[in-house]
């Protein structure tokens, strides 16, 4: 199970030229909104990252606002985790749990899964807060994560797992943002 004090959230790539292209783009940025908000709410550190931002645009601004304390990490290899500042940031963390949303599911977020794993990582993939530019790749990708030991979750599953107890302080700020 995830544990708050153990995990982060990254967010991978969701910018503007690429983003109008995704299958099911509304649903994934709400849900995505409302990890971050979550996050904020229940003190988990969040990554952000963009790929090529000269090429596919700054991160989708509804996202960006929510995250105006940090920068993101641009880059151009297809994985977060092939970046060095991302790595760096992920190490200074000290967590071992991380959180995956955002796009392209077959791209950028499952080689970020991968190279996780790989580096001795829990990942948790939110399926409803990740998407491509079709449904085929998406479905394609989330199959073959979870057959690599990657855990799927949505944002509601995840958001009460984290929570553990309807007792928990920020149960009712939670509760508010997913229903």
């Amino acid at each position: 199970m995830l544990k708050i004090e153990d995990c982060c959230l990254v967010i991978v790539d969701v910018q503007t030229r690429l983003f109008e292209k995704i299958y099911q783009k509304d649903i994934i940025l709400e849900n995505i909104l409302v990890l971050i908000k979550s996050a904020k709410l229940l003190e988990i550190p969040i990554l952000w990252c963009q790929q090529y931002p000269k090429g596919l645009g700054q991160t989708d601004p509804q996202i960006a606002e929510l995250l105006t304390n940090q920068k993101p990490i641009d880059k151009l290899c297809f994985s977060c985790y092939g970046h060095k500042d991302f790595t760096a940031q992920l190490q200074s963390l000290k967590r071992k749990q991380v959180i995956l949303c955002g796009i392209e599911t077959h791209v950028c977020v499952y080689q970020t899964a991968e190279n996780l794993l790989d580096n001795d990582y829990g990942v948790t993939v939110v399926a409803d807060a990740v998407s491509s530019r079709t449904e085929q790749n998406k479905k394609i990708a989330i199959k073959k994560m979870h057959s690599r030991g990657v855990d799927i979750s949505s944002t509601e599953m995840l958001l009460f797992e984290l929570l553990n107890t309807a007792e928990h302080p920020k149960f009712r700020d939670i509760a508010k943002l997913i229903k």
